[in-house]
């Protein structure tokens, strides 16, 4: 099939742009066509496949971006990847300007379904849903928030999970040799840096680590979230770097300052005892980083967020501590650490689970739930719920080949 992805595109750095470029790959891989719509919130210089350009804050662009994929007869599927933050407008209300000239049927990926949205918030993602050929979401506990407050109907929702890269199986204790760790338990956090990624409750936390393990190192990967340094500049890094040398943690915390390709991303989540996701926010619908942990079957522990509630707690395969709290997650990570048979469980069970959402599968669902909402409606044909790979999603029935 043929498809424009509407999303933000790398050289973006954030998470819903390496989202759309891992998407596209494998789309690509499989034998897809795929261009993108990128949402810019200043200019950039994209690759070929980049099919318009959107900035961000110009609501006449997202007209015109509508009407260009209308007059484009090969294309037969749009993507559209929402989260309020990344379209321009009160809460990204100038989607709705994309979605109304729209002519061509859209797929909706939901990566924010809040449970108490604000009354535009829930207007917007309403008429999203409303519009579009099927509304995809990646957990169950967001397919549930999508039927019962934004009352998208049962049968357009369909479940695939976030996606994650094929990482290249690679020794913990080789790695650690490279790197220079021998000998220490490592603890990682890995993501685009700001307030909102609970870093000092994570830090909190390996403070209380420390009398009972000396050897404990918590890594911090990744650079500053580039609306945030633009804003502020690295204050807020040098903040957090000003309170571990006040805990007395210089060699307990270190630092990894730029954004993570992956195969380093590979390393330091393969060289990881313990993953910690420290979000205070419980509303997080996604987490693109705790999605990477699994797929790299680590040990992980994190605060009670939606989706660690859906895909650590429900699958048992992750420690979910009871609150956002420092406490909590030291005595979590303490565990693991303690107990080598906990950890090898732990990592044995994400493992698991992680091969059925690598990319390339992830891919092969979204071209057939893309095949199903273009075919002709038939007494036959109507979608049905299926469990595939430890989750529910739309799919058609099996008559004949698609071609």
């Amino acid at each position: 099939m043929n498809f424009v992805n509407v999303s933000t595109y790398y050289p973006r750095q954030c998470g819903l742009a390496s989202f759309s470029q891992d998407l596209r790959d494998s789309l690509v891989k499989a034998g897809h066509k795929v261009w993108i719509a990128a949402i810019s919130d200043k200019p950039y210089t994209y690759s070929a496949e980049v099919y318009c350009d959107i900035q961000q804050d110009a609501k006449e662009d997202y007209v015109a971006a509508a009407r260009l994929i209308n007059n484009s007869p090969h294309i037969q599927m749009v993507i559209l990847q929402h989260e309020y933050g990344i379209f321009g407008g009160r809460d990204g209300e100038f989607v709705i300007d994309f979605v109304t000239h729209l002519e061509k049927p859209f797929l909706l990926v939901t990566h924010t379904v809040l449970p108490r949205p604000m009354p535009g918030q829930r207007v917007i993602l309403q008429i999203l849903a409303r519009q579009a050929a099927a509304v995809i979401s990646m957990s169950r506990r967001s397919a549930h928030l999508l039927e019962k407050v934004y009352g998208v109907p049962e049968e357009k929702i369909a479940l695939i999970p976030h996606g994650v890269p094929a990482f290249e199986r690679k020794d913990r204790e080789a790695l650690k040799m490279l790197y220079g760790y021998t000998g220490r338990q490592v603890i990682t956090t890995f993501g685009l840096i700001g307030p909102s990624k609970g870093l000092e409750i994570g830090i909190e936390a390996v403070k209380r680590l420390v009398d009972k393990h000396p050897d404990v190192l918590y890594i911090i990967a990744g650079k500053t979230h580039p609306v945030l340094l633009e804003k502020e500049g690295e204050s807020y890094r040098e903040g957090l770097i000003e309170m571990c040398a006040d805990m007395g943690l210089d060699k307990h915390v270190q630092f990894v300052n730029h954004f993570l390709e992956v195969e380093e991303l590979g390393d330091y989540l393969y060289m990881t005892d313990v993953y910690l996701s420290p979000y205070p926010n419980r509303d997080q619908a996604v987490s693109g980083t705790l999605a990477y942990a699994v797929g790299c079957g680590r040990a992980i522990v994190s605060t009670p967020y939606e989706y660690a509630l859906d895909v650590l707690k429900k699958q048992r395969m992750g420690l979910v501590a009871p609150e956002a709290a420092p406490g909590t997650l030291s005595k979590l990570m303490g565990k693991v650490l303690s107990k080598q048979s906990l950890k090898m469980s732990l990592e044995k069970k994400a493992s698991s689970y992680g091969e059925t959402i690598r990319w390339p599968g992830v891919a092969v669902r979204y071209a057939d739930l893309a095949r199903e909402v273009v075919k002709p409606p038939v007494a036959t044909g109507i979608m049905k719920k299926k469990a595939i790979g430890g989750g529910l999603m739309a799919t058609a029935k099996k008559e004949g080949s698609w071609g």
